[in-house]
């Protein structure tokens, strides 16, 4: 009579060990009210975020691990969660949802590229540099010989935070044999945001890709890939790549001025 016993009891224990990591299953995907907190659900409207800015608001919401939906269309965004995780969400909703906040797509910022030549070969006038320039290359020279600075094209582009934007264009010729060197432009700026007393720019992607022709005539591409944050209002260089004649480099400069 002992063995059906010993036989239920051992069904018994089985069963009551798997129904514990069905509930712990559930659980996860749910989220977990605080003790004595009940999930209540909150309709909370966005009036200015919109199109992108709407969709990295809900990017952003993610962190707190509640149950909600938006439509960006309507300009709300639905919550079922624990009365504080409310709170919480409805508290930077608000802080971000406002015009001119870092968080609204749409700024568009003034980005200036400058190509200077670099030379360990003095020419003649070469020193013919722009004011705003002879900074960079005193910089410049205080790490690698550059006897001769050039600035050989400057490129003035409109773009838009969180769009991408790309440009194909003709660099001015070298020399009188007429090779040519092209630049192709791909770049994101993901957001403009406040550090301290300064505003920067987040890009993503920064892709210039040259096309130079050599004094033997062959075309070579070289690239300058970058990303991160480049702050209003300085020049940054982004990288060099060699040029079109020998021990020359080519130095590309950018300089962002945020609209509002």
């Amino acid at each position: 009579m002992r063995l059906p016993i010993l036989l239920l009891a051992a069904v018994a224990v089985l069963a009551q060990d798997k129904t514990p990591e069905k509930a712990a299953d559930k659980a996860a995907d749910a989220t977990p009210a605080a003790p004595g907190q009940a999930n209540e659900t909150a309709v909370i409207p966005v009036k200015n975020l919109v199109g992108d800015s709407f969709q990295r608001l809900l990017n952003l919401l993610s962190v707190f691990n509640a149950h909600y939906r938006g439509d960006a269309d309507m300009g709300t965004i639905v919550v079922y969660a624990p009365h504080d995780v409310v709170t919480q969400m409805k508290r930077v909703i608000e802080e971000l949802d406002k015009p001119g906040s870092v968080a609204n797509l749409g700024h568009n910022i003034e980005m200036t590229l400058t190509f200077l030549r670099c030379s360990p070969s003095a020419a003649s006038g070469s020193e013919a540099l722009p004011s705003d320039m002879q900074s960079v290359v005193k910089q410049l020279r205080a790490s690698v010989s550059c006897p001769s600075a050039q600035v050989w094209d400057t490129v003035p582009m409109r773009i838009q935070e969180g769009k991408d934007a790309s440009g194909n264009l003709q660099l001015p010729l070298t020399d009188q044999n007429g090779k040519r060197t092209s630049v192709a432009i791909r770049i994101r700026p993901d957001a403009v945001f406040r550090r301290e007393q300064s505003r920067y720019v987040r890009f993503s992607r920064v892709d210039l890709t040259f096309k130079i022709t050599d004094s033997r005539n062959f075309v070579t591409d070289f690239s300058v890939n970058t990303a991160g944050d480049l702050m209003e209002g300085q020049k940054t260089v982004l990288g060099k790549v060699s040029g079109p004649t020998d021990n020359e480099s080519i130095y590309s400069v950018v300089t962002l001025k945020v609209l509002d």
